[in-house]
């Protein structure tokens, strides 16, 4: 069975990254790598299953503990009640340190197709970085995600639907008691709110749009919980029409799941997500023989 390492590069900041490596499994022939982006509050060791289903079917993965975040927030802030935290350079600094492992993965897997995937938080960070590379990328996926504007991206508490005497205070992420009982407990996780960790200056730097006219035609796949308080099937309709209309791409398809919440990877349908991108990668990135 093939091994994952773990692996840092230091940012433009002197910040560790850390970031873990997930090569495809044996006897499968690699045909392409996923970046893949974590979102607030969390870590890339809650990927597991999306990761073990990606390196089955031929992929690598990358997967990096973002700024402030998980391991790499420990080592930055040594304190866990700082995780989530950005440090110096703020959310600018996120989106750097993204794109340098981007490039940190193409100059190791010369010639294979590099598709960014990006949940939640990770999902605008992504949205950024094509932004500022359109041509860096042969697919794109965004999972929990929003058009980045004040009107379609909720700032209000996510759990205010689930509100009462009785309410956990995860029942946002998932419809899954366990996913909120093992958030809770991870000692790498924390719940307090992206306004707070980030400020209103940092925070309102994920506003903005698509850029326009893209200089290659990426296929983008969106996909979303339709209780998803995040953004929710409105708001990914609206981004996926500003990724025809404004970026000009011609390729862009969006999934809703019913009653799914934010984190449709640790949905009670996980298995059909996972097989619906599994799907979408195959006709895009076709496996090799």
């Amino acid at each position: 069975m093939a091994e994952p390492r773990t692996a840092e590069f230091t940012d433009a900041h002197g910040i560790a990254i850390v970031y873990d490596v997930h090569p495809a499994a044996d006897g499968v022939a690699p045909r392409g790598v996923v970046q893949l982006l974590h979102g607030v509050g969390e870590h890339a060791g809650r990927y597991g299953a999306l990761i073990a289903a990606l390196t089955a079917a031929g992929f690598a993965v990358y997967a990096d503990d973002h700024r402030g975040h998980g391991r790499t927030g420990m080592k930055q802030h040594g304190d866990a009640a700082k995780l989530g935290r950005l440090g110096p350079g703020g959310m600018r600094a996120v989106v750097a340190d993204e794109w340098q492992l981007t490039e940190l993965i193409r100059g190791e897997n010369p010639g294979l197709p590099l598709v960014l995937l990006g949940h939640s938080w990770g999902s605008f960070l992504a949205q950024m970085v094509l932004n500022a590379h359109p041509d860096g990328y042969d697919a794109v996926i965004l999972t929990g995600s929003a058009h980045r504007t004040p009107t379609d991206l909720n700032s209000m508490p996510l759990n205010a639907r689930w509100k009462g005497p009785d309410a956990h205070g995860l029942e946002w992420l998932t419809r899954d008691p366990a996913v909120w009982d093992a958030f809770r407990a991870d000692p790498l996780t924390t719940e307090v709110p992206l306004l707070k960790l980030f400020g209103p200056i940092e925070a309102a730097r994920l506003y903005g749009r698509p850029g326009k006219d893209f200089p290659n035609d990426v296929p983008v796949l969106l996909m979303v919980g339709r209780d998803d308080p995040v953004g929710g099937p409105r708001s990914v309709h609206r981004l996926a029409d500003d990724y025809r209309n404004r970026s000009g791409l011609s390729d862009v398809t969006t999934l809703v799941y019913p009653d799914a919440r934010h984190e449709i990877f640790n949905e009670l349908q996980q298995d059909e997500v996972r097989a619906d991108l599994l799907a979408w990668l195959d006709k895009h990135i076709p496996r090799r023989d």
